[in-house]
């Protein structure tokens, strides 16, 4: 079949840490002038990777894209530094009789045995600062040689003081010689004299420092060391402001992000009152208040009466303003159960899937706790976390339990929910049911491999959500 999109990115690149969610964006271009084309993506590892939309639709001549993301590992990839079995297909066709989109409608669609498809296939590598500095500690030069290669901006984005950590760890000349021919040398012998002058003046932390400065390896490595040492990672400098708001500032949604799963308070405000999405908005930055959204930033804290909304519309900043509002209108909608509008708001262009309130509860958790299994179905294949949590760590399949819907808990489980998710208090699904006397859901749970161990001692509280 003829070629129907063009992908910018010739593999899937992981810029890989430990522990933590790794992601990658790959831009389609639609080769068609005249017709809509749409496309779907599978993985060979579902266990390991999400997509984000699986599918969607192309206008003429126009661009999409989708995000892939690494589910948390907990060890190097095995492969390392030789690609992995992993790949990914990209599946395009002229949209001629496709007469509906959302991603059942689109998966049904691409599922007819006639359907021809242009196929696209990709392969993932891993890269970045993480595992060059595993490959240099481990005297690995081919793999030191694989990163550089792959990751042409990598070496370029390294601090000195990184770069010197590097030449100090490599366990023999011939990696020395790798890294100075990989210009290493040049990056170790930058000057540094502006970070301490802003440490004096400013009052930062080397967390503020790399934050501020977008250096993600750097941050990285900070962060676990805060974490042995028992540090803080919301540290102030003199403004009052964290590390967070600093990342926010400067849109490096990357450093925003490890900073937020690393335990920083997203809702925290400096002096002058403003939060990390604040400031995110005021700059107009869509990617990072979508990103802070979806994190469990609240769009109702104000700076002086002035909210997010407020200060991206002063400035003009449409597409932030529609997305700040787009979060609550998402919420309403699934808790009513209204498909139609909730339909209208995923297929929006930068769409905020995962948006949760200052209860932490998302859409799914709203819809979950309603009972409405249609919709949570619906959620989920459009992308939505089923193993969000709320503050109280709550997932969507507790509040489908406290909500006693078998129907809204049947869906979550065929969506891949875990059955023995523990809240923060220790509570399972199965036993919320059996405290609640649900005993039809105490049975499917336990048919779905759900175990039958019950708190020792606390029980579980009532979720926020049941009170919305």
């Amino acid at each position: 079949m003829e070629k129907l999109v063009q992908v910018t990115e010739q593999e899937v690149q992981i810029d890989f840490a430990l522990g933590c969610k790794c992601r990658a964006k790959i831009h389609l271009k639609s080769l068609s002038p005249t017709t809509l084309v749409a496309f779907k993506v599978q993985t060979s590892a579902p266990h390991k990777f999400l997509v984000s939309p699986p599918n969607g639709l192309i206008a003429p001549a126009a661009s999409a894209s989708f995000q892939v993301i690494l589910k948390p590992q907990s060890q190097v990839p095995s492969s390392f530094p030789k690609s992995p079995s992993d790949r990914f297909l990209i599946k395009a066709a002229l949209a001629l009789d496709l007469d509906g989109s959302g991603d059942q409608h689109l998966n049904a669609w691409f599922s007819s045995s006639a359907r021809a498809t242009h196929d696209i296939k990709l392969k993932v590598v891993y890269v970045g600062a993480f595992l060059l500095r595993h490959a240099v500690g481990a005297g690995d030069v081919d793999a030191v040689r694989h990163i550089v290669k792959r990751q042409k901006s990598l070496v370029p984005d390294l601090s000195a003081t990184e770069a010197a950590a590097l030449f100090e760890t490599a366990p023999n000349a011939e990696m020395l010689e790798v890294l100075a021919e990989a210009g290493l040398g040049d990056r170790r012998r930058r000057p540094v004299e502006e970070e301490q002058e802003a440490v004096a003046s400013k009052g930062w932390t080397p967390l503020h420092v790399a934050a501020v400065s977008g250096r993600a390896e750097v941050l990285d490595r900070l962060l676990c060391e805060t974490g042995r040492r028992g540090g803080l990672i919301d540290c102030r400098d003199k403004q009052e402001r964290t590390p967070l708001h600093l990342a926010a500032s400067k849109g490096h949604s990357w450093c925003v992000r490890r900073l937020v799963e690393a335990g920083a308070e997203v809702n925290a405000t400096s002096e002058d009152g403003r939060t990390a999405l604040f400031r995110a908005a005021a700059n107009g930055d869509v990617e990072t208040v979508a990103l802070l959204l979806e994190m469990g930033a609240d769009p109702s804290i104000a700076a002086e009466d002035v909210t997010p909304a407020d200060v991206a519309q002063e400035k003009g900043h449409g597409n932030v303003v529609d997305m700040l509002q787009q979060g609550d209108q998402l919420l309403t909608a699934a808790r009513r159960g209204d498909v139609g509008r909730l339909k209208s708001l995923l297929e929006k262009p930068g769409r905020i899937v995962n948006f949760c309130d200052q209860y932490g509860l998302t859409a799914l958790h709203s819809a979950a706790i309603k009972g409405h299994a249609d919709i949570v179905a619906m959620l989920a294949e459009f992308g939505m976390d089923v193993e969000g949590r709320d503050i109280e760590g709550h997932t969507p399949l507790h509040l489908a339990v406290e909500g006693g819907s078998r129907e809204a808990v049947e869906a979550l489980i065929d969506m891949g929910a875990d059955v023995n998710a523990r809240s923060k208090r220790g509570a399972t699904p199965l036993y919320m049911a059996t405290l609640m006397g649900y005993e039809k859901i105490s049975q499917v749970l336990k048919i779905k491999g759900a175990s039958p161990t019950c708190l020792p001692s606390s029980s579980s509280s009532v979720s926020s959500a049941s009170l919305a």
